[in-house]
Parts: structure tokens; sequence; C-alpha cells
């Protein structure tokens, strides 16, 4: 059981007790997190596919620590001209342990329509009678 989520403009392949470290979001060690952008699900029923997301259904994880990743160097030597710059910088990262897969997102709540007609196919089964 995996599925694919979309967070930080990347996707990512998880499943269940996945650690994975993803740009950062709000939230401090023990926080919940959810994840809506849910773009593929493929459990023991079957594999779906959103176009683009799976609407109702959530990634849900536990915030592990809030990191920083590897300083990365940006440096510019023009030859000849006496010209370098040096620059570095470190991404501000979230490590998430994925606890559930596939949850709605909300709960669900019995369509009014639906209350609505089960009445009225009785009454015509009794007007049929």
């Amino acid at each position: 059981m995996f599925a694919v989520i979309k967070t930080g403009g990347k996707q990512y392949k998880v499943a269940a007790d996945d650690v994975i470290t993803i740009e950062k979001i709000a939230g401090d060690a023990g926080a919940k997190v959810t994840f809506e952008q849910v773009l593929m699900l493929s459990d023991a029923a079957g594999t779906q596919v959103g176009a683009p997301t799976l609407p109702g259904v959530v990634v849900t994880g536990e915030v592990v620590e809030q990191t920083r990743g590897a300083k990365t160097i940006h440096f510019v030597k023009r030859r000849r001209q006496n010209s370098k710059r040096k620059k570095g910088h470190r991404q501000e990262l979230t490590v998430v342990r994925i606890t559930a897969l596939g949850g709605a997102a909300g709960e669900a709540k019995p369509k009014k329509a639906a209350k609505a007609k089960a009445p009225k196919a009785e009454a015509a089964e009794e007007a049929a009678a």
C-alpha cells in the first residue's frame, strides 16, 4: 500500500511508517500534518489515480523535527575580469513520519437528497398497490 503526494512543489511516493524529508511546513515536533494533494493511492482494492488529485483522500503524518539541509555553495568567477562572487544557502526542511494513508478529508455527512428520495419511493409503491 502506497500513495503519491505533492508538497512543496515536489512529489513523494510514501507508505505507512515512512520517514521523509520535505520542504519546511509549519509545526513543532509531534504535530500532526495532513497532505490533501494525493495524486495516486494504491492498496489491496486496486489503484486510484487522480485527475489531478483524489478528492476526499488525505495522507496523515507526524512532524519528527525541523532541520536544515546541507550548505550549497554558489560560486561565480569571470575569468580575466578580477570578478568573483561566493554565496551559500541552507534549505529549511521538515522530517515527517507517515502514519496513515487514504483517510477521509472530513467526516462524511449523509446527503439530504438521499433521505428525501426514500419517502417518495415508499409513497409511490403504496400508490401503485
